[in-house]
Parts: C-alpha cells; sequence; structure tokens
C-alpha cells in the first residue's frame, strides 16, 4: 500500500478555512487544533470540570455493557474501558448514522481518524485518550442510511435500498427489521468470487441473526472492523444512556430561550464572517425532540410559557415535560444543535473529529457549550482517502490521468483523448465539408431568387435538408469512431466512476465491502498504523 497526499475536495467553504486557515474561522470556536497547547489546556479542562458530567462509573458500566451486547469484547475495548474509568482519562470522539452495511466509505475514514488521533493525544500529552464512536441512532432520517452503492460492470453505479418497516418518522435505532435476507442476497449477489467472499458472508449472515435493528446492525460491524484497536461503540438513542441524560436534557429545556438565542447570534457571527450557516435557525426553536405517543419524533417550539410543535397539535407546560422526563426520558432526543453539548456531558471529550459538513455545524454551537458552562472540544477534521485500485493507476498513467484532472476536468480530458485517436480530424473534415456546402449554395439561392422570388423558401428548404444530412452522416461518422475505441472509452469512464461516482467524491458514495472482498481488512489495519500526518488532509491509497 502506497500513500499520496492530494488535494482536499473542496466542499464546505468554512471547514475549508477551519483546516487550512484557521484565523479566519477563529471566533468561531474554543481551541485550535493545530497548537499543541491548545490540547493541553482541553486536557487540563475536563479534569477541573469533571464533576459537571456524567459520573464516571455510570459511563462506563453502561459502555462495558452495550459493547458486551454487540459483541465488540475485544481486548483492546476492554483495555480502553478500564483506561476511561480513571480520572485523568479523556477521549476523541466521533460519530455517523447507522448506515446498511456501514453506509459510505467516509464512515470508515472517521474511524480510522477517531483512532489516530487518539493515540496521538495519548503520546503528546503523555495521559490515556480513548476513541470513542458515537452512533447516532437517535436521527430519523432513514433515507439518508437505508441503502449503499455498488459499481457493477454492465449498469455502472447501482443502488440497494431498504425498505421503511413502518412508515413512522422515529429514531433509526427504534425500527425493527424481521429479515435481512433481501439485503444479504443482493450484498451476495454482487460480490465477486474472492478468497474473502465467504468468509464476510458469514460474518455479515451471523450479525444479521444478532440484529433487530439497523443500528445493533451497524454496532456489531464496525466492531469487528475496529475492535482490536480498541474503538469503544455507543448508541445515542440506548434507553440505559438516556436515563443518565436527563440532568442535561433538564437544563437544555430551562434555558432552550437562552440556547436558541445563543444560536441565532452565532448564524449572525458566521454570516459577519462571509459564510453561510449550515442550519438555518429560528426564534422560538427549542432545539429538542419530543416523541409523541405514536412514537413519532418531533422538534420542539416555544409557544408562550409552554411547548408545542410546529402544527401546534399539543400544549405542554415546562413542568410537565420535566416530570416526563423523569418518568420517560426516552421520550426525548436532541437535535444536530444540541447534541454536541450533550455529547460533551456524556464524555470527557478531549477533540471530536467531524466532516466539512459537521464543522460548519459545529460552528453555531460555541454559545451552547458556554450557556451551559461548557467549552467546545478540539474539533478535528476527518481524514480522507480515495481508494485507487492497481488496474486503475495502471490505466490512469496509460491515459496520462492524474487524480486532480479526473475530479476537475475529466469530460474536457476524455474528449481531448478521443480527439487524438482521429476524431479531429473528422471534425474537421465535416466542418470544412458544411462551410464550402453553404458558400457554394448561396450563389444558387441568389439566382433562384431573382428568376422567381417563390423559389426562394423552396432553396432555403433544400439547403437545410442537405445541411441535415450532413450532420447526419457526421453523427454516424462520430458514433462509429466511439464505437472503434470503446475499450478505451469504457477504460476512461470506469476511471471516472471509481473515483467520482454520481459527480462525488468516491468516499460518500461506495461502500467499504468491496474492498474488503477484494483485499480483505488488512489494508485498513495499514491505514491506521501508516505514519502519516493526522492534518485532517486527503491521500490517495495506492493498493
Amino acid at each position: 500500500m502506497q500513500l499520496v497526499q492530494a488535494n482536499r475536495v473542496k466542499s464546505q467553504p468554512l471547514a475549508e478555512d477551519y483546516t487550512n486557515h484557521f484565523a479566519e474561522a477563529a471566533e468561531l470556536f474554543d481551541y485550535n487544533p493545530w497548537q499543541e497547547e491548545d490540547w493541553r489546556r482541553r486536557a487540563e479542562y475536563l479534569e477541573h470540570t469533571a464533576s459537571l458530567r456524567l459520573d464516571r462509573g455510570e459511563l462506563t458500566g453502561f459502555l462495558h455493557t452495550y459493547n458486551l451486547e454487540i459483541g465488540n469484547t475485544h481486548s483492546e475495548v476492554k483495555h480502553s474501558l478500564r483506561l476511561l474509568a480513571m480520572q485523568d482519562c479523556s477521549v476523541v470522539a466521533g460519530g455517523q448514522q447507522a448506515g446498511l452495511f456501514t453506509g459510505p466509505l467516509l464512515v470508515i475514514h472517521k474511524a480510522i481518524t477517531i483512532i489516530r488521533k487518539a493515540r496521538e493525544a495519548a503520546e503528546r500529552l503523555g495521559r490515556p485518550v480513548v476513541p470513542v464512536f458515537w452512533i447516532a441512532g437517535e436521527d430519523h432520517d432513514f433515507d439518508e442510511v437505508n441503502h449503499w452503492y455498488a459499481w457493477n460492470a454492465q449498469s455502472g453505479v447501482e443502488r440497494f435500498r431498504l425498505e421503511h418497516p413502518s412508515g413512522l418518522k422515529t429514531a433509526v435505532s427504534r425500527l425493527h427489521f424481521e429479515s435481512w435476507a433481501e439485503a444479504l442476497n443482493r450484498m451476495d449477489e454482487w460480490l465477486a468470487p474472492s478468497d474473502f467472499k465467504d468468509g464476510l458472508m458469514e460474518r455479515l449472515t451471523a450479525f444479521a441473526e444478532s440484529s433487530r435493528t439497523l443500528t445493533g446492525y451497524f454496532a456489531r460491524i464496525m466492531g469487528w472492523l475496529f475492535g482490536s484497536h480498541g474503538l469503544v461503540l455507543l448508541d445515542s438513542d440506548d434507553s440505559r444512556l438516556r436515563k443518565l441524560e436527563v440532568p442535561m436534557f433538564e437544563q437544555l429545556l430551562r434555558q432552550s430561550s437562552a440556547v436558541n438565542r445563543r444560536i441565532l447570534e452565532a448564524a449572525d457571527a458566521v454570516r459577519g464572517l462571509g459564510y453561510t450557516p449550515q442550519a438555518e435557525q429560528s426564534p422560538g426553536n427549542v432545539n429538542l425532540f419530543f416523541y409523541d405517543e405514536r412514537g413519532e419524533r418531533i422538534l420542539l417550539q416555544k409557544d408562550g410559557s409552554g411547548f408545542t410543535d410546529r402544527k401546534r397539535t399539543f400544549q405542554l407546560e415546562e413542568e410537565t415535560l420535566l416530570r416526563i422526563m423523569q418518568e420517560e426520558p426516552n421520550r426525548f432526543s436532541n437535535n444536530v444543535m444540541t447534541r454536541p453539548v450533550m455529547q460533551d456531558y456524556v464524555l470527557p471529550v478531549l477533540g471530536v473529529v467531524l466532516g466539512p459538513g459537521e464543522i460548519a455545524y459545529w460552528a453555531l454551537t460555541r454559545g451552547v457549550f458556554h450557556e451551559v458552562g461548557y467549552r467546545m472540544p478540539v474539533i478535528i477534521p476527518r481524514l480522507e482517502f480515495t481508494l485507487v485500485e492497481g488496474i486503475l493507476q495502471k490505466n490512469m498513467e496509460k491515459y496520462g490521468l492524474s487524480y486532480n484532472d479526473v475530479m476537475d476536468c475529466f469530460e474536457e480530458r476524455r474528449a481531448e483523448w478521443l480527439l487524438d485517436q482521429g476524431q479531429y480530424e473528422v471534425e474537421e473534415l465535416f466542418s470544412e465539408t458544411r462551410r464550402r456546402f453553404l458558400e457554394l449554395y448561396r450563389p444558387v439561392l441568389d439566382t433562384i431568387s431573382s428568376l422567381n422570388p417563390g423559389l426562394a423558401k423552396l432553396g432555403e428548404t433544400n439547403r437545410q435538408k442537405i445541411v441535415e444530412q450532413i450532420e447526419y452522416l457526421h453523427k454516424r461518422a462520430s458514433d462509429s469512431l466511439e464505437s472503434k475505441f470503446a475499450s478505451g472509452l469504457r477504460q476512461l469512464d470506469r476511471i471516472h466512476l471509481s473515483l467520482k461516482p454520481l459527480s462525488k467524491p468516491q468516499e460518500r458514495v461506495y461502500n467499504v465491502f468491496a474492498y474488503l472482498n477484494k483485499y480483505g481488512s488488512g489494508w485498513i489495519d495499514e491505514l491506521i498504523s501508516l505514519p502519516y500526518d493526522n492534518d485532517g488532509g486527503h491521500r490517495l491509497v495506492y493498493f
């Protein structure tokens, strides 16, 4: 395996500046991730504010039980939990929704970043730091997690979609599936025979038999891939965790008006720096979700002295909601603006690994942290990788294509290659033929019009038909040329589909199992252990 530095795919201006020009966005955050002193200040702050967070014994007790249930029982995970019980231990956290078969590759890249950054922080600070993956099981956007994409030689990029089991807008962790058979059958059909396929399908089938939710299935796969590196997993919608979160939920509800004011002020600050806020906010937003009697997840709104939903279908006073929190804590969950501070209440977060869009979301939350008496953790840009297989690398060299060519100007380079194969001569020939015909035909039109004005329209129609015939032959010649060089064009298109499927970066589309099937899981272990800077950069991984 070889790693080569590449340009990051620019997607979010605020995140780009955070990573490459921190001073431009510094006022939106509490710590500079590129200064070691800020890491030390954060570690010391966590020690001094330990009483503001969840009791370590309760935290590690829950995490031990949860990881045992999902089979994440590696000795390294047990070691991580023993360390986490110590007061001077902190965590590098990061999270994602539970995608089908782990979802897109960026989830794998995030876990790699969490593990590497935890190790690096522990070395530099001389104190224990544990990697934790926060599964966002409370999210209800099923369409974001119900599918995976694969490449098919016949049809290109192919999508498999899991049907919603109930249609209810509720947390993904609360959706129960009776069978994974269809998803497993499609995975089996898609994966080509290899030395690793039988073992992969056996694992996926065994994990499926133990899982009734997408979150549980996801957790078991992630534990298998990363448990040997000490990665601790948690589901943010676990009812046992929800009970432990009640004190912070109460605080967020009581201070909801002040919290939302802070978010609105942050949005103004973001605009003042020339960026667009990642999330639109409005007055009256409580930034907490409430589950109604059917189990549907509803965003709470302030309504005078009470609370309601956007459609005003109910009205509840603050004391009523506080009582429900005590009696039925599972009826509450965070939104994207309050989840960061809840994570900081549950875990001693030294740093949090975020993708570009998440960094932009978190830029709105500094005031929320301060409102509840906290400070933001160090925000760590997620590492980005593009996986380049051997045959792909050879073909890129064959056609003289760089990674930037594929990402930024592929169609132009493809057209240039085809012109070099002879299309240029064809284009020139037909262009000249059309020009000379029009030049020769102009006197004919002038002559017949002078003889009989009524012939002018007929002459123009005749001219257009001849031009159409020339264009028709031009197209047929171009098609024949493309057919002659179809093999080369297929290779070019395969390069493009591998690196930029659906006009998106590879990591946002393809699933990891294609690569696990071809190369096993050792390449993930290599990416975790190889020496390179944990700088949030983008690297090409050559197999």
